[in-house]
């Protein structure tokens, strides 16, 4: 980062009376200089999940300190041509924020000897490992020694390095390839891997599972179970937002959430493994009562685009999750014009929506699109939004797309909810192609499968 030129913008935006201005890019410049070494951390033989942790452990006894850590993702092994099928052990990946007083290569010294006690045996680097870790980012640094080569020469082509670190800052720029950010270049990849974020509706009245999941036991095995296959993000949800739903009341919707919340960071406490956790809500009190309760996203049917809701996101550094819609709960009478693009409709409101962010103080990196299928889209239009949504991502944000089990099926899939999953499981594949970042779904086990099967394939 060219830090002379960003202090000497500061001072001309103080001289110039952009008094808040100035504070929020010297806040923003302190958090960069603070959050600057990236290793990426992978595990494809033995207990991975174990491993990565010891590995996590191990690295802070070796004086790293934890910043962040990414959601955890599944890959195909990378495999050169000629090598043993048995090789072929998928890998669980992720990346981590940190900071040290180490020098690149003493802490390169460090990582070998944690890989070796790790039962890493360096017979071949490309055959199964219990343990793989490569410095990828060490600040705004190029580091090149007789063992070195930092930024990693590979980062911008490798989709399974760039999507934990996508997850931790999207803008994030690498070192001697700053013309882009890590999410454009993930644009320029085949596919890119995503987050899958689980839908927990503590609801009566949901439109596929309501009633399901409302008792604390039922809502806690489901959750179990979502994090057992592989679930990145557990979006909790207190009130129905289906066409006809009734209104409640905050208290009441925070009621219905907060045990599931609270049970979430009691059950995972220790471990650095955990799922993110999300809150489904437009109340901007509720938002708040779950910040305070350490959730990592606010998803906010109402676009982000209540005053109160806005003013929160200012103030606090959680993910914000915006969502296009005309009417919530959703009202199929209200609907984008019949001869309007909703793909058009859709961009020119986020355009519309990041200035108006931009305005209020909100970091627009933190916030996350979800089109909003289904809420003021007929059938037709939602489907064409999905068929193009790869388009939303010119704005240079991170996209969300929640299609399970939508009204949009309905001329080519029935109401049965088994039938629905795979209806979504067959869009979900096509979704992955088009880069979208992270996938809403209420089936978790069958999509996971289902994207271990595609991805094996679009390597």
């Amino acid at each position: 980062m060219h830090t002379a030129l960003l202090f000497d913008a500061i001072y001309q935006w103080h001289l110039s009376g952009h008094y808040w201005h100035a504070l929020i890019v010297l806040f923003k410049l302190c958090k960069l200089q603070l959050m600057n070494i990236y290793l990426g951390l992978g595990s494809n033989l033995g207990d991975r999940k174990n491993n990565l942790r010891r590995a996590l452990a191990l690295l802070q006894e070796a004086g790293v300190g934890l910043i962040r850590t990414s959601p955890l993702i599944e890959t195909p092994a990378l495999l050169p041509q000629g090598a043993s099928w048995e090789w072929n052990k998928p890998f669980l990946n992720i990346a981590i924020e940190c900071d040290t007083a180490l020098s690149p290569d003493a802490l390169l010294a460090q990582i070998k000897h944690i890989e070796i006690t790790l039962g890493r045996d360096n017979q071949s680097r490309w055959s199964p490992r219990p343990i793989d870790i490569d410095i990828l980012i060490w600040r705004d640094e190029i580091v090149t020694t007789d063992n070195l080569i930092i930024p990693h020469k590979d980062l911008h082509k490798r989709h399974f390095v760039l999507t934990p670190l996508i997850a931790l800052n999207p803008q994030l720029r690498i070192p001697g390839r700053a013309d882009k950010t890590i999410l454009q270049w993930s644009e320029d990849l085949p596919h890119h891997i995503p987050l899958w974020m689980g839908i927990l509706n503590i609801t009566p009245d949901s439109f596929s599972d309501g009633g399901a999941n409302q008792s604390f036991d039922a809502a806690t095995s489901t959750l179990q179970t979502m994090v057992d296959w592989g679930a990145c993000i557990l979006d909790i949800g207190g009130e129905s937002t289906r066409p006809g739903a009734e209104t409640i009341a905050p208290d009441t919707e925070w009621q219905r959430v907060q045990p599931v919340i609270d049970f979430i960071h009691s059950h995972y406490h220790d471990d650095p493994l955990r799922p993110m956790i999300s809150l489904d809500t437009r109340n901007a009190s509720v938002a708040a009562s779950a910040l305070e309760h350490g959730v990592d996203f606010i998803n906010d049917v109402g676009g982000l685009t209540d005053p109160a809701m806005v003013e929160l996101a200012s103030e606090n550094s959680c993910q914000w999750i915006a969502m296009h819609s005309l009417s919530v709960p959703a009202d199929p009478a209200i609907l984008i014009a019949a001869d309007a693009d909703p793909v058009t409709e859709v961009n020119d409101w986020i355009a519309r929506q990041m200035e108006a962010w931009d305005s209020a103080g909100i970091d627009v990196s933190r916030v996350i699109i979800d089109p909003g299928i289904g809420f003021g889209k007929d059938p037709l239009q939602s489907l064409k939004l999905l068929q193009s949504v790869s388009t939303l991502r010119k704005h240079g944000l991170r996209l969300l797309v929640g299609h399970s089990r939508k009204s949009f099926m309905k001329q080519f899939a029935g109401s049965d909810v088994h039938e629905r999953d795979m209806v979504t499981v067959g869009s979900a594949m096509q979704l992955c192609q088009q880069g979208v970042d992270i996938i809403r779904v209420h089936n978790i086990p069958d999509h996971i499968a289902a994207y271990r099967g595609w991805a094996h394939l679009a390597e």
